[in-house]
């Protein structure tokens, strides 16, 4: 009888202490090749991180460009920096020092980012989809409907709707109870930590179904209306005008489905049958949405863009190290 109880309160002791850490199994598997890792991870954070840092720079100085166009394109470049900071220094670390684990508080941290970054990015798409319509719907009255100032409050307010709703699921996060360490990724997710919790985790599963759901739904109404009704207007309108909103869709049409396709991989890979997938594939559906935004954004609306393309090689012309280059062409 007491080796029972003794066992028991083990047990408990041991379930007690699960939380305070968690292992990333993605970092424990890459640690046979950390060297290689290590450089990529690099390589993915500086390079687009700059080039859009560089953008959003370059839409700051430029008055020519303080329209809500471009306010929204800096915005997702910006959430694109804020989710790559909040998983990529981390994995490097990891890498470097040769640790895969991460504590409790730092893992809810990244979670939050992480849905934050994924809320913003795809409330930012509907936005663009909405603003696209009435320069395209409204050209003569459109700087009346969206000033600079609206653009602005727009995306205070989805920043902030998005912390708020996020910090709620967060918090019913860290008030589980975990029986288990071992995170199948490289970095921390909400549903990741929902999965290791013991007992009933009913009230988290259906909160964060509901408002997938809830989110997944209203932008996709309001993004395939805007794109549906510009195209119509594109296709009426004839000239150069025409021309240039059929390319600013494309654009936006790009991003916004390469960005979608990954986040339903991530919200359904737990709820089909997850338990069953190995962790490559795990770490290749979690980290797609994420390297789409600091990627792909960056490229499309800095190449296909055209005013913005050129403001920011003007601007590059000016750098030194730049000048020199072009004077040995």
């Amino acid at each position: 009888m007491m080796l029972l109880q003794d066992e028991s309160n083990l047990r408990m002791e041991n379930m007690s202490k699960v939380g305070s850490s968690f292992v990333l199994l993605g970092i424990l598997e890459m640690e046979k090749y950390w060297i290689p890792y290590c450089i990529l991870a690099f390589d993915i954070y500086i390079i687009p991180t700059l080039l859009c840092c560089l953008m959003i720079f370059v839409v700051w100085v430029e008055e020519s460009l303080h329209e809500p166009m471009y306010f929204f394109i800096c915005n997702l470049l910006l959430n694109g920096v804020f989710g790559n900071t909040a998983v990529l220094p981390q994995i490097i670390v990891g890498l470097l020092s040769g640790s895969s684990t991460i504590s409790f508080p730092l893992c809810l941290t990244q979670a939050f980012c992480l849905q934050t970054f994924y809320t913003v990015e795809i409330v930012t798409f509907a936005t663009m989809a909405f603003d696209r319509y009435l320069a395209v719907g409204n050209p003569l009255r459109y700087f009346i409907i969206m000033t600079n100032m609206k653009a602005l409050t727009f995306i205070n307010v989805i920043w902030a709707l998005s912390f708020v709703i996020i910090l709620i699921y967060i918090i019913m996060t860290a008030n589980l109870n975990f029986c288990g360490v071992n995170i199948n990724n490289i970095f921390c997710e909400n549903m990741s930590l929902v999965r290791l919790a013991c007992g009933d985790t009913s009230a988290n599963n259906i909160t964060g179904i509901k408002g997938t759901l809830l989110a997944l739904v209203v932008t996709l109404l309001i993004i395939v209306y805007c794109y549906i009704r510009t195209l119509v207007i594109c296709l009426k309108t004839s000239g150069s005008s025409s021309h240039k909103g059929i390319n600013t869709l494309v654009s936006h049409i790009i991003t916004f489905s390469i960005f979608l396709t990954a986040i339903l991989f991530v919200f359904l890979r737990y709820r089909l049958n997850g338990g069953n997938i190995s962790i490559t594939v795990h770490v290749l559906l979690s980290i797609s949405g994420l390297l789409t935004s600091i990627i792909v954004n960056p490229i499309v609306y800095g190449l296909r863009t055209e005013a913005l393309k050129y403001k920011l090689i003007k601007n590059l012309q000016k750098i030194q190290i730049f000048k020199n280059i072009s004077q040995l062409k």
